[in-house]
């Protein structure tokens, strides 16, 4: 886990939800529409709080955890910031594998919309699941982020320079197989697993969830810059029904391969 709190000691994730506002409008968008009116969430793995700050100010009680002890002094600093800290039971420095600081059944619903990327063994995949599991109520909602690996795959086919060792078909292949990723570049994104889509909701069924619905997140990352500059010369009303679009289309099945990251909607049931 050390590479994990390496890389984002030094990136800005609250900056990159900033500079590619799509999937956390797509995704808070999925969030709102199946969670109750009120409660107590647990956004696991959070980074800086980006959607932890939007619950706060929604009137949720959040419980905010996070690998990388930095990133939870973010969090905590914005929330003083935002004027939303007496909106937050507790920040804690937590690996999502082991949330033994948390209560059995403590939280109505619960975010995890990053470790499950990061974790590129699956026994580690299945301790966090079911770490998710074991803190949430009864019939609570878990949103869980997962990236596809087709998608890396035709990344890796489009920009091979961007993404070394992703740079011959023998390391694509192997990847297409494997689905974990090391980047060859000192300093570029941690070591990763991208699930094969179909794989998704049964890996969450078999682990007590009930699946209710899973998204792209952001399918708007097939655009390039030059697409986006495109849409901003149109002016900011077009940009808007372009998002708009892709927020309606989130739930196509067709797009989950293009998208860059995808989001489970599921509720825990008896096991």
């Amino acid at each position: 886990m050390s590479d994990i709190i390496s890389y984002y000691n030094t990136f800005d994730e609250w900056g990159r939800l900033e500079r590619e506002p799509v999937e956390f409008q797509v995704n808070w968008h999925y969030i709102k529409k199946y969670l109750p009116s009120a409660g107590h969430i647990l956004d696991n793995g959070a980074g800086p709080g980006k959607y932890s700050m939007a619950l706060a100010e929604d009137g949720y009680s959040v419980t905010l955890t996070d690998l990388t002890p930095r990133l939870v002094k973010i969090a905590e600093d914005k929330a003083k910031e935002l004027y939303l800290a007496e909106q937050f039971e507790a920040f804690h420095v937590a690996d999502a594998r082991d949330l033994s600081i948390l209560k059995d059944e403590q939280f109505d619903s619960a975010l995890m919309l990053g470790p499950m990327y990061h974790l590129q063994e699956e026994n580690d995949r299945i301790k966090a699941v079911r770490e998710l599991y074991r803190v949430t109520k009864q019939d609570g909602l878990v949103f869980v982020a997962f990236m596809p690996r087709i998608r890396h795959i035709l990344t890796s086919l489009l920009f091979p320079d961007n993404w070394r060792p992703n740079d011959n078909m023998d390391s694509i292949t192997q990847f297409s197989q494997n689905g974990s990723f090391n980047h060859a570049d000192k300093g570029r994104f941690t070591g990763a697993y991208y699930f094969e889509i179909a794989d998704i909701n049964p890996f969450m069924e078999a682990h007590g969830f009930e699946t209710l619905e899973l998204i792209g997140s952001n399918a708007g990352a097939i655009l390039s810059k030059e697409n986006w500059t495109y849409w901003h010369d149109k002016g900011e009303k077009e940009v808007q029904k372009l998002i708009e679009l892709i927020i309606e289309k989130a739930a196509d099945p067709s797009i989950l391969g293009i998208s860059s990251h995808l989001l489970y909607v599921g509720r825990k049931i008896k096991r």
